[in-house]
């Protein structure tokens, strides 16, 4: 589109996420500048949002990506955006790369060259710690943000000011979402505070992945909002975007989360998985699936209920997952969800303490099950 097409091209990193053995990451090329989530008028607020939807793809640019191995060693690969400005990094990884004691955050760099020559950014890619045996994967979209951009075009329309003119910090996040997810995660990490995409980012003790039928323009958006919340920040697997019927109608949202789910488990095969989302878009089904997929893999399914009954195939899904013994939650309240954290074994304090290291050991047999 030609409405930033003067700006210089820039890259917009997304988070990345490595194992011992592969480490994977993507970039778009843009042209326009960098956003400010700050307080504005609703005129430039409108034209901040504007700006998200109607992004500048820059096709053609070939963007290096700099990684640095434990032992200081440094490794440089390449790859050239598509026509959508995305370029995607999969790479086997060299040597030892072994996962650090702690969840954290390593910092790769990003180069390209623009009309003002050679440039760089800072990425950063997550690494769940050695300590831990379980990690979460949670939907984003009307399970701690109401996004109005899919369940339809109807939702679009409905919800144009929410898109178009509301900034992260006007939003909203989902009543009880802030404890729920810092007592699934565990609590920060210490010595990773910072303010903002580029500084030292901060991390949850269980690392959390994010899978959204959100578009990819979004990602600036959901991080400040997320940031500005104090939620789990988390590498997000989002959707390339488009006024269609494949992006904003029901169809393709379960397979999508599928598809990214099976990717972040097969990469950490050592790890169980907690799954959190809600009855909108599939994800009871999606979950389902997962549970059938990997035997044994997921510790607990969350699912926030908007008010609708369940269709047929959400309630076979649903005794998919109690047939195989998987905790779960139905509910509208992340305050029961909370006590449900304690039955299954899953928060993080002192008086679970034995029962969560039994699940991160894998002997804990028994399901907890629990309807709202």
């Amino acid at each position: 589109m030609s409405l930033f097409s003067r700006s210089p091209v820039r890259i917009q990193p997304f988070f990345g996420y490595r194992n011992t053995e592969r480490l994977l990451i993507g970039a778009r090329a843009l042209r326009s500048d960098p956003v400010a989530f700050e307080r504005m008028s609703q005129w430039r607020a409108l034209r901040t949002m504007w700006g998200q939807f109607a992004s500048a793809e820059a096709a053609g640019v070939r963007v290096s990506l700099t990684v640095r191995r434990p032992d200081g060693v440094e490794r440089r690969y390449g790859a050239t955006t598509d026509r959508e400005g995305y370029a995607w990094f999969d790479i086997a990884l060299d040597g030892d790369w072994a996962r650090p004691a702690r969840t954290g955050w390593e910092v790769v760099e990003l180069g390209w060259e623009n009309a003002k020559g050679p440039q760089s950014v800072e990425g950063h890619v997550m690494v769940p710690g050695q300590d831990i045996r379980l990690a979460v994967i949670s939907d984003i979209d009307d399970t701690i943000i109401e996004t109005g951009i899919t369940g339809g075009l109807r939702n679009v329309v409905r919800n144009w000011r929410r898109m178009l003119i509301q900034l992260p910090h006007d939003r909203k996040q989902v009543a009880g979402a802030g404890g729920f997810y810092g007592e699934l995660g565990g609590g920060r990490q210490p010595g990773q505070e910072g303010a903002a995409i580029g500084s030292r980012l901060t991390v949850s003790r269980r690392p959390f992945f994010y899978v959204s039928s959100s578009p990819w323009n979004l990602f600036p958006y959901l991080v400040a909002f997320l940031r500005g919340r104090e939620l789990p920040l988390g590498p997000m697997m989002l959707r390339d975007w488009s006024f269609d019927r494949a992006t904003l109608g029901s169809a393709g949202h379960a397979a999508h989360k599928s598809r990214s789910i099976a990717k972040i488990m097969d990469l950490y095969p050592d790890l169980r998985f907690a799954l959190i989302g809600d009855d909108t878009q599939g994800d009871l089904t999606a979950f389902a699936q997962t549970v059938e997929r990997a035997p044994g893999r997921i510790a607990a399914v969350f699912i926030r209920c908007l008010g609708q009954p369940l269709s047929a195939e959400e309630i076979e899904a649903k005794t998919t997952i109690e047939g195989a013994g998987v905790p779960l939650w139905l509910g509208s309240d992340y305050d029961t969800g909370n006590a449900f954290l304690r039955t299954a074994g899953l928060a993080v304090d002192d008086e679970t303490a034995n029962i969560v290291k039994m699940i991160e050991e894998g002997s804990y047999e028994q399901g907890s099950r629990q309807e709202t």
